[in-house]
């Protein structure tokens, strides 16, 4: 049959959507791919600029996430068609700064974005933010109960929503740097 088909096509099964913007600092952005592409080297370039002005010191994430935002919003009128989060260490605390397409700011503890932040933003309230609980647990998030946190919230998602993929790629963000760990998903 030529007949092109009507439907969902994927393009690749290992394209990152986290942009390691410093050592304390990620970017995660998703959307239509070539704004995220064009917006990403931009602000990759202008945190360059930045390091060069200042004896490579790193800009700290709350400039970074002004930064962010601005360059968002001088584009209001045209903008970047995505959806992006920020996250990293400011002062040896961990912030997450969520944005709309012209820039709006939000900063967080934590946030979902994407297409099945519908599903992920639940379970995060409830077992990161202990919205709604009758017992709140008594002792604090570890990494490794993170991870397999975030791996079951998403596995949950991708069992309902197409788009979420096979798998995930965690950044853990600390004082000493940015680690990754890629984790799958489907098992089919």
């Amino acid at each position: 049959d030529t007949r092109l088909s009507a439907g969902y096509n994927i393009f690749t099964r290992n394209h990152s959507k986290l942009f390691p913007l410093t050592s304390k600092a990620v970017l995660a952005s998703c959307g239509n791919w070539s704004d995220s592409d064009t917006l990403t080297s931009i602000l990759t370039t202008r945190v360059r600029q930045y390091a060069d002005a200042h004896e490579n010191k790193e800009i700290s994430l709350n400039a970074l996430a002004q930064l962010l935002s601005t360059m968002m919003y001088s584009r209001r009128f045209f903008p970047f068609y995505v959806s992006n989060i920020l996250a990293g260490i400011y002062e040896g605390k961990g912030y997450v700064y969520s944005y709309d397409p012209i820039g709006h700011c939000e900063r967080h503890t934590y946030r979902a974005g994407g297409s099945s932040s519908a599903l992920l933003q639940p379970i995060l309230d409830s077992q990161v933010g202990l919205k709604n609980m009758q017992e709140k647990p008594t002792t604090p998030l570890t990494v490794e109960r993170t991870v397999s946190l975030v791996t079951d919230t998403f596995v949950s998602a991708a069992e309902r929503d197409i788009y979420t993929g096979d798998g995930i790629l965690i950044s853990i963000i600390t004082e000493n740097g940015v680690e990754q760990r890629k984790v799958s998903l489907r098992k089919d």
